[in-house]
């Protein structure tokens, strides 16, 4: 079996949608845990005003580490769409 066309373009048309997929639950999660980690941190200090420094603090370590993930899901989505290894495999496949 020949690989096409049309094969190719029926896998790079599947990778796009699965990494809009991808990319919007890494937004839409991140921007969830923002909102929580920033409520919370709000919440603690309305209980505690003492302890404002020491959550601030740790609120900003936890925001950037929710910050990254993102970019971190970003990087593998490119390496799906530049580079798209599912390509290779079925032409290896097919191939022989």
């Amino acid at each position: 079996m020949e690989v096409t066309a049309t094969m190719i373009a029926d896998i790079y048309a599947s990778t796009v949608i699965a990494v809009g997929v991808i990319l919007a639950a890494a937004g839409m999660g991140s921007a969830i845990g923002m909102g929580l980690i920033a409520a919370r941190t709000i919440e603690g200090i309305a209980r505690q005003p003492e302890m404002r420094p020491v959550l601030m603090t740790n609120m900003f370590i936890f925001a950037g580490v929710m910050e990254s993930f993102p970019f971190i899901v970003l990087a593998f989505s490119m390496w799906f769409l530049l580079a798209n290894p599912f390509v290779a495999a079925m032409q290896s496949a097919i191939g022989g």
